[in-house]
């Protein structure tokens, strides 16, 4: 029977941990004749090709205003979500996009949302990746729905496009069944911090919403909610067009928390979670929903008296004239296979912290961007140093507010990483380890259970960051989504209660 009081979202959480004991007899044969092709198709609806816009320089558009929009447009999707590359792969061709996934499956679908502008007519578009296009499968107006299903969230007045992002729940649950549903949301949070950042590339600031009416984006997408679910709308606020400011409004809404459910067979769990996760129209029209208690800050965890504080405050990175480092680097980005075994210096840990947790520092670089969270305050860092240099072996926890590392224990532990990572020789030979936790049982007194998306979309979105300054900084970098989640806990001295969201490995590339 589910343990007493623990809500669905515990209850979740304490079911798709990883145990060394019982791994091995989890771990199915992957029915290659059933694997999922990771992208939508439809049988009617109009084409828009983006490809002429991609391959153009800025430049060349110059003057021509109707080409220059088209281009921004198709940049901002290219760079989010579109494809790099094309492996060979036991199954058909593996497609790489612009954001990382677990296992290459791309559950995340993007669409557009348009309100009608001058070369966009009204409607919905998905976006097709593997001809940089976008379908137009519905012609009518559905803003004013978008609206009401997002309680009239301000952002929404007056910009005139928005990307929702939806999940395929097969497309990962075919090779992490019920685990699944925490890849999904690591996943969608790196398309998040790209199109965050492919956004200020364009001149677009998307503004993120969490909190809206499932059922009523689902229809709204004419998508089988049993197959498929909205899991983020981003109105995109055009800086180049003066009408656009944008009020800012609330990103995270919180649901109710499910207490009494049934027991749940396996392969049930995610889709039974999912649905209980979801936002109900209020009776009235009117949000029904309790209010959120805003927890005081985490800043002073792990602030003991004895604690060795070592500041990391930096020079930013530079991203170049007009980001024109970030955005080859979107380009580029890959997850890292080895690590040869090699020091970090600390100047690199440092860089890549600041670039992560501190964007406000890259405001002068013409890179205006105040990435929307969902709400970081619920969110710990801890990294685990083996090889950098300048820093002794050991435990830390990083404070982003003071910008500062925090000893909690000394000790080298590659060989302890090694099996936390289920054997991945990513773990063993990586120079830092950093890890994305959060108090669960107090997340959920705030936002109820539909914090599990939230926690894990927010630790993607920092794990994309951490991604691309890597990249940019020539280090390797790869993010695990399998570890063996309680014994993480022991390791580093963490309270047992901490849920690990999110692993990335920091190394020297083989």
């Amino acid at each position: 029977m589910p343990e007493l009081h623990q809500s669905i979202a515990q209850h979740y959480h304490e079911r798709t941990k990883y145990n060394p004991e019982t791994l091995a007899s989890k771990s199915q044969q992957l029915d290659w004749a059933k694997q999922p092709v990771p992208f939508k198709e439809y049988k009617i609806g109009s084409t828009f090709d983006l490809k002429p816009y991609i391959q153009e320089k800025p430049e060349g558009f110059a003057n021509n205003p109707d080409a220059q929009w088209w281009q921004r447009l198709s940049r901002l999707l290219f760079r989010s979500y579109g494809l790099t590359a094309k492996m060979p792969s036991m199954g058909s061709a593996v497609y790489l996009r612009a954001a990382p996934s677990a296992g290459g499956l791309y559950p995340a679908e993007v669409y557009v949302v348009s309100r009608g502008t001058a070369l966009l007519p009204p409607g919905l578009y998905n976006y097709q990746c593997r001809t940089h296009s976008l379908m137009h499968y519905w012609e009518s107006d559905v803003w004013q729905n978008l609206q009401s299903a997002c309680f009239w969230h301000p952002s929404l007045e007056n910009t005139q496009l928005a990307i929702i992002v939806t999940a395929v729940f097969y497309r990962s649950e075919w090779r992490y069944e019920d685990r699944a549903y925490r890849r999904i949301f690591l996943d969608t949070g790196h398309l998040l911090g790209n199109i965050e950042l492919a956004g200020a590339i364009t001149d677009y600031r998307p503004h993120l919403i969490g909190g809206f009416v499932d059922e009523s984006v689902n229809d709204l997408l004419y998508i089988d909610p049993q197959q498929e679910g909205a899991i983020a709308v981003l109105p995109l606020a055009d800086l180049l067009d003066v009408n656009q400011n944008l009020p800012l409004g609330c990103t995270a809404l919180p649901s109710t928390t499910e207490t009494s459910y049934p027991e749940i067979p396996d392969g049930e769990l995610l889709t039974y979670f999912h649905r209980h996760t979801q936002i109900q129209s209020g009776v009235t029209g009117n949000l029904n929903l309790p209010t959120i208690k805003q927890e005081k800050s985490l800043e002073d965890k792990y602030n003991f008296p004895f604690c060795l504080k070592i500041p990391t405050n930096t020079a930013p990175i530079n991203w170049g004239k007009k980001l024109s480092g970030l955005e080859s680097t979107m380009y580029k980005r890959r997850s890292t296979r080895a690590y040869n075994g090699d020091d970090l210096t600390f100047d690199e840990l440092k860089g890549l912290l600041d670039f992560t947790y501190q964007p406000q520092n890259y405001i002068d670089q013409s890179l205006d961007i105040s990435p929307d969270y969902f709400d970081l305050n619920l969110i710990e860092t801890f990294i685990a140093v083996c090889g950098v240099k300048g820093l002794e072996a050991g435990c830390y926890y990083y404070a982003p507010k003071a910008q500062e590392l925090r000893q909690i224990r000394f000790k080298n532990f590659r060989r302890e990483l090694h099996f936390l990572c289920l054997g991945q020789e990513l773990g063993r030979d990586a120079a830092a380890v950093l890890f994305h936790t959060a108090d669960l049982k107090a997340a959920i007194a705030q936002y109820g259970d539909r914090v599990y998306r939230y926690l894990h979309l927010d630790a993607g979105h920092l794990g994309q960051r951490l991604n691309l300054a890597a990249i940019h900084l020539n280090l390797g970098v790869s993010g695990i989504g399998g570890f063996f989640d309680d014994q993480v806990n022991e390791v580093l001295g963490i309270p047992a209660d901490e849920a690990v969201l999110y692993i990335t490995t920091l190394g020297r590339p083989r």
